[in-house]
């Protein structure tokens, strides 16, 4: 399904969004109808349109589009992307008038499986934003999986971890989470599992990889996916700490979308 403004999205809208790459969106795993995070969601929406367009956005209005793509029961993931199809090269200074496209596709039933992830320093433009713009990331990806791993962990130059492409990066450190922090984007996932632990946010460096006894990836769709391998390291594929965290999340209240 693909939605603009509760009607099929046209191709001229459609090939505005590619070619011009301008916006930002937001993923949700709905479950029966509901939805863990709802409203780290739905502000995580309002911050990046203010930003990125200088232009507020009706919550309730997101949640009544993204509702069309649901059934009542069953698990889906909808992608509600907020782009303005009058924006161009020539136009990007005109005032804004963004909409909204909601996309859904079924949620996978199997486990997704674990992560061998590689480094690379990268640190994505306006970290704090969900953007449309995953050139840069998707091409590290690329050559990350034509080099035999499954996806890439950026590092700033430095060497401080920072996060995947499309997820956060956790680890446990002397039997406790610790989340990387620095310029990263803050998932939703991530949110939800620190406030179940109250698990610290810090400052990683790689070489504070090699005392950690574990390692997940997590973002909405998949929630929590072990990382057994970073680089040259090796991780268990299952940990306490872990399954702590699985527990915690699934225990947490979901919202009617």
């Amino acid at each position: 399904m693909i939605e603009l403004d509760g009607r099929p999205a046209g191709e001229d809208a459609l090939a505005a969004l590619a070619l011009t790459n301008y916006g930002h969106f937001t993923t949700l795993l709905v479950e029966d109808g509901r939805v863990r995070g709802l409203g780290l969601h739905l502000e995580r929406l309002i911050r990046d349109c203010r930003l990125l367009f200088d232009t507020t956005l009706d919550p309730d209005r997101v949640r009544a589009l993204a509702r069309r793509a649901v059934p009542r029961s069953g698990r889906r993931i909808v992608r509600v992307t907020v782009f303005d199809p009058a924006l161009d090269l020539a136009t990007i200074d005109a005032d804004a008038r963004p909409r909204i496209l909601v996309t859904a596709r079924p949620a996978p039933e199997t486990d997704p499986g674990s992560l061998r992830v590689r480094t690379a320093v990268h640190r994505r433009d306006l970290p704090e934003v969900k953007s449309v713009a995953l050139g840069p990331a998707l091409r590290l990806r690329r050559r990350a999986r034509r080099e035999g791993y499954d996806d890439v962990l950026f590092t700033g130059s430095a060497g401080e971890v920072l996060e995947g492409g499309t997820w956060n990066i956790g680890l446990v450190r002397e039997g406790r989470v610790v989340w990387p922090g620095g310029d990263v984007l803050p998932g939703t996932t991530r949110h939800l599992l620190r406030e179940t632990g109250g698990d610290p946010t810090e400052l990683v460096g790689l070489t504070d990889l090699d005392g950690c006894e574990a390692a997940f990836a997590t973002n909405a769709t998949a929630v929590l996916r072990p990382i057994t391998r970073i680089d040259h390291r090796e991780y268990p594929s299952s940990h306490p700490e872990m399954t702590r965290l699985v527990e915690s999340y699934r225990a947490l209240p979901a919202h009617r979308l």
